[in-house]
């Protein structure tokens, strides 16, 4: 049984997009989907984000068995608390996935903060086994080529990405309920990666 802990985007919550269908469809393996209410969701602040997400991403479980998930500018937030993460000290993470996420500024003013600094991408790398990015290339939000997103986080981290026509930016209010099976079928790859089903 692993913990998966999944950080929200902008004005988003537990219950936005498709983290009810992550929970329903990851309990069936046995697996817990935590997605803490990050403060401010409206107008998010880096710091206040990025410790909340860190307090729940540690009181998940052992690094090992826990997988990181970050949508939208969440997945900035899981970079940021994984910049200053001592994987010495607390294990490394099963694993990440990034969906939906950007690389760099996409022009919200209320998200700067979190692309003001590039990403020390070698920090990052050290503190999980395996790193996924998914991203659909009529994504609205990545813009002006959500593919170049995809590929800039794939170099930083050594990811693996899964590209899909069509997807924009898998949900993108919160109360657009939406099923997103290949988020399932890549968290589980992670777990499966660290041997863990």
């Amino acid at each position: 049984m692993s913990g998966i802990v999944v950080s929200h985007g902008l004005g988003a919550s537990d219950d936005s997009v498709w983290f009810p269908y992550l929970g329903r469809e990851l309990a069936k393996s046995g697996h817990t989907v935590t997605v803490p209410r990050l403060p401010e969701p409206q107008a998010p602040d880096l710091t206040a984000w990025r410790t909340a997400f860190g307090a729940a991403a540690v009181a998940a479980g052992p690094a090992e068995d826990t997988v990181l998930v970050g949508h939208s500018v969440g997945g900035a937030n899981v970079l940021r608390f994984l910049e200053q993460c001592d994987a010495e000290a607390h294990g490394r993470f099963a694993g990440v996935l990034l969906v939906a996420t950007p690389a760099q500024d996409v022009g919200y003013d209320l998200l700067k903060e979190f692309f003001a600094e590039p990403f020390d991408w070698a920090a990052i790398r050290r503190t999980a086994h395996g790193f996924r990015v998914l991203q659909a290339v009529d994504d609205p939000v990545n813009q002006p080529d959500p593919a170049a997103h995809a590929r800039d986080l794939v170099r930083g981290l050594g990811a693996t990405a899964v590209l899909t026509a069509e997807g924009a930016h898998f949900g993108a209010t919160p109360d657009d309920h939406v099923e997103v099976p290949e988020a399932v079928r890549l968290v589980l790859e992670l777990l499966a990666g660290r041997g863990v089903r």
